[in-house]
């Protein structure tokens, strides 16, 4: 008698062997097997259906399995299904062996995912050339596999690479104009911060559902740090004055939103000029995201009630972005000390913002606001300026 789960006619070292696990409940069939394959291959056996389940996942696995079909107890049929289920099996090629030979047996095992059948009596040429074909066979779709799952690592890594030139020009761009106005990356990373509490906050909310699924949303946040680049076109004798604003002055510094949006409108104009009928799908994801952040840019002063600035937007005429956007650099200016001003409270800005809604913002982005403050004010704690930027340093 042949043992169960045992190893047959493995007197060389296997490492570089195929190993082929023959199922039969018949002595002499896994004797024949294995006397016929034992050259070529490492020959496992196992002579009841549930046993070859449990030799399947020990090492070493088999990379084909010669399955007899009637078996006492659990048939080929049912361990082939038992096989297909599990994840550690279901890629595993199985040749039926079988004496049954009509075209409804073999259709059957066909489709329960047997990939060739091999009849008794055995045909010593056959059963080597199907053996050795399946194995191929195998041996090509693991290697298409790899290639495969070495192209998706190599995609996801330039996707990653694309991601965080996008993200840290952004910024590099975000923080040239926030340091002449005497302020610091950090208040880019809080708003930024904000604008994404904010946005996680409401986007299964009806109003802004749209506005806030998927890419759209990660946009909207990747964008937030270019609010204010149009400062850059701001004079110095106005963006750094220490003391309050003339009304003339004022004028012109309102003027940094359009200044802002122009410019990134001309950066999608030559690109779409430079892309010309060539545009893929990553490009055109890349103007989007330039999109996005020209009506943050543009409209994030205006108020819900049409009192800002630069167009007199009010209400659901105001883009989602630039709603969001309003808040969290409101919020951040009420709490931040600025060389005019020393900082609100948490609670006085909290004051304030409530007091603006439904006239300088969206009445459901207050409340989400409200919902979220906890981590408002751990974000506002955690990245605080330094002592060198307090009011009056």
């Amino acid at each position: 008698m042949i043992a169960e789960h045992v190893e047959l006619y493995n007197p060389e070292p296997s490492q570089l062997r195929k190993t082929v696990l023959v199922v039969d409940d018949a002595a002499e069939n896994l004797m024949v097997l294995g006397e016929l394959l034992h050259e070529e291959y490492l020959i496992r056996a196992a002579s009841t259906g549930q046993r070859a389940l449990e030799v399947a996942v020990s090492d070493p696995k088999p990379d084909l399995i010669l399955l007899d079909v009637m078996m006492p107890e659990m048939d080929g049929y049912s361990v082939l299904k038992c096989l297909r289920e599990q994840p550690d099996t279901c890629d595993i090629p199985v040749i039926f062996i079988t004496a049954l030979s009509t075209q409804a047996d073999e259709e059957k095992g066909l489709q329960l995912g047997a990939v060739d059948y091999i009849t008794k009596p055995f045909n010593p040429a056959i059963v080597k050339a199907r053996v050795k074909t399946q194995l191929e066979l195998k041996d090509s779709r693991d290697r298409l596999s790899r290639h495969n799952l070495n192209l998706e690592a190599e995609v996801e890594k330039r996707i990653w690479e694309n991601a965080l030139i996008r993200d840290l020009t952004t910024r590099a761009l975000a923080c040239m104009a926030e340091m002449r106005d005497k302020e610091t990356g950090l208040h880019i990373m809080r708003t930024q911060k904000y604008v994404e509490l904010l946005a996680e906050r409401l986007q299964e909310h009806p109003r802004f559902r749209d506005a806030l699924q998927g890419e759209r949303r990660r946009d909207i946040v990747r964008a937030a740090p270019l609010h204010d680049i149009g400062k850059i076109g701001i004079p110095d004798a106005i963006l750094l004055k220490p003391g309050p604003l003339t009304a003339a002055e004022f004028t012109v510094m309102k003027t940094h939103s359009v200044i802002g949006a122009s410019a990134i409108d001309s950066a999608i104009e030559q690109a779409l000029m430079a892309f010309g009928s060539t545009q893929s799908g990553s490009s055109m994801g890349a103007i989007n995201f330039l999109r996005v952040a020209s009506e943050i840019a543009r409209s994030h002063h205006e108020r819900w009630d049409g009192s800002g600035y630069p167009d007199g937007l009010s209400g659901d005429r105001i883009p989602v972005s630039a709603r969001l956007m309003a808040l969290a650099d409101v919020f951040d200016a009420l709490t931040e000390a600025r060389v005019y001003k020393s900082p609100m409270s948490i609670e006085q800005a909290v004051e304030v913002i409530s007091e603006g809604r439904a006239t300088h913002f969206d009445p459901d982005v207050v409340d989400a606001f409200m919902a979220c403050l906890d981590q408002f004010a751990d974000v506002a704690e955690r990245l605080r300026e330094p002592d060198q930027w307090q009011a009056g340093a």
